[in-house]
């Protein structure tokens, strides 16, 4: 309650209506679909000076847009709360530890590795529904599960290793888009992402700091436009980035999953099609057991969507409220 005499607080940014936030999240997906044509340019920088270049240069894109936006107040008010700036900064791990690995992945021929971690990735936030936030699954999500955990086994034993850049990938992104949904009330897209920034700055700072003493930094010393293309990592991924939280303010977490098949499509199409990496006999049975599980899972939540507004118009009696429905709706 504001005190009389007192100045209100400038309200937050009013998020996205509904379609908006469908179109923000199609674009982000899309973005993220054509990074494997562009973290190979940035070569022969390592995955770890990639992404503390991309933590750096992001906070300076951030700090402009907050500027031009006037939204410093609401950047300084999410410092002031211990528990925003706490979840945040799990927030900001998880997204640095799925960027080091992503970019490690496309940069070493894995692209394909990638893509079937972003396959995982709606099994993944189904998964947490039942281990976070403890609801209840339908039973075709639990044969989507099972289908999923099948094709992880098949893909380990047929290629005698674990696709742990897949699971990297799927799990630190899964936790990152329930944190960013979880908060989604209290922070905006831009605050938010500039809060993460700010946390993991001093520590990417700091390592393009020792790699410069080492002499083994690549920032100045492979030509101007390779400078300027580390430089610019920032707003390549600062900007799908956003979009990402803009959508999954206002966007149900069972929308976000179906749109997260539109990357990994594109970039296991860039993998096999563009940079040619192999996809033996057992590999395209383990996609083919993830793509029916996505295919059963996207059946049943149409199925979900479809019952859910028949009982709202009163043409079938209610029912209990869905998992991961209740977990976003309001969001």
């Amino acid at each position: 309650m504001t005190q009389p005499g007192s100045t209100p607080a400038p309200r937050a940014a009013a998020p996205l209506s509904h379609r908006a936030g469908l179109v923000v999240g199609i674009a982000t997906y899309g973005m993220w679909g054509t990074l494997p044509l562009y973290f190979p340019l940035l070569q022969p920088a390592s995955a770890l000076e990639i992404i503390a270049h991309r933590i750096v240069w992001s906070l300076v894109f951030c700090a402009l847009l907050l500027g031009l936006t006037r939204q410093l107040g609401a950047y300084t008010r999410i410092l002031r709360s211990r528990r925003l700036v706490g979840t945040l900064t799990v927030a900001a791990v998880l997204v640095a530890v799925n960027w080091i690995i992503y970019v490690y992945g496309v940069t070493t021929g894995h692209v394909v590795d990638a893509a079937l971690g972003y396959f995982i990735n709606p099994l993944v936030t189904v998964l947490l529904a039942v281990v976070v936030l403890k609801e209840r699954l339908r039973p075709a999500q639990w044969v989507a599960l099972s289908f999923g955990a099948v094709a992880v086994v098949v893909i380990t034993a047929g290629l005698g290793r674990v696709p742990w850049i897949s699971l990297g990938l799927a799990a630190s992104f899964g936790v990152y888009g329930l944190i960013k949904n979880r908060v989604g009330r209290d922070v905006a897209a831009l605050p938010g992402l500039a809060v993460e920034t700010t946390v993991l700055a001093p520590v990417a700072l700091g390592y393009i700091l020792w790699l410069t003493v080492q002499g083994t930094s690549t920032f100045g010393t492979e030509g101007t436009g390779h400078a300027l293309l580390l430089a610019s990592a920032g707003i390549v991924t600062a900007l799908p980035l956003l979009s990402f939280g803009a959508a999954a303010r206002v966007l149900p977490l069972r929308v976000i999953g179906m749109l997260q098949y539109i990357a990994p499509i594109m970039q296991f199409l860039i993998g096999v099609l563009v940079f040619h990496e192999a996809m033996p006999t057992v590999r395209w049975i383990g996609f083919s057991l993830v793509w029916l599980a996505l295919a059963i899972l996207t059946v049943d939540a149409l199925r979900a969507v479809r019952a859910s507004r028949l009982a709202g118009r009163g043409r079938a009696p209610a029912s209990p409220r869905e998992p991961l429905d209740e977990a976003s709706e309001g969001a």
